[in-house]
């Protein structure tokens, strides 16, 4: 398959999806199982392995830019695919755990709580700008097309780098609040 056709052939893939998860994500975050009438156990216990994965994540990629920028192109490839894979893992489990479990309020006061809908907020729209970002990156990888790949992800990697560290931030300073 020529390089042109293989960006053509994702680009509605890239865009249908940067529409649809977090669309999804949106609707599924505000619909709980219990509900429905589905009779299923709070996940009391996923908060910190999604908060895990986001730090496998940004541990992932700075490993992958270290390995490509030493010439291990293999590395970074496999690297990058963990990251993607880590990615999904978290949203999937982040769906899960707020389809069953109460959503928990943030306790803090004053300046403390200023900082943490900040981080929240802006960790929250860079998820959304992120997958439009990680997929075009990934598309000009797989079409070979490095120099516009390298130019895109000078944008990606800082990005997502930020959600994966913030996700964490977030988890860390949410947990004391957690009911469970």
């Amino acid at each position: 398959m020529e390089n042109n056709s293989i960006e053509k052939k994702y680009n509605v893939w890239i865009i249908i999806l940067s529409i649809v998860i977090p669309v999804a994500v949106a609707v599924l975050f505000m619909v709980k199982l219990k509900d429905l009438g589905i009779d299923v156990s709070p996940l009391p216990y996923l908060p910190p392995i999604y908060a895990t994965i986001n730090g496998i994540t940004a541990i992932l990629l700075i490993i992958a830019v270290r390995a490509i920028k030493n010439g291990k192109v293999q590395l970074h490839q496999n690297l990058m695919k963990a990251a993607i894979g880590c990615s999904l893992l978290f949203l999937v489990m982040y769906i899960a755990y707020h389809m069953t479990t109460p959503s928990t309020k943030f306790g803090g006061d004053g300046a403390i709580k200023y900082i943490y809908f900040f981080i929240l907020l802006t960790h929250i729209l860079l998820s959304i700008a992120i997958i439009p970002l990680v997929l075009v990156t990934y598309v000009r990888a797989l079409a070979e097309k490095f120099d516009k790949h390298r130019k895109i992800a000078r944008i990606t990697y800082p990005l997502w780098l930020y959600v994966a560290i913030t996700g964490v931030v977030v988890y860390l300073m949410i947990s004391p609040y957690y009911q469970y």
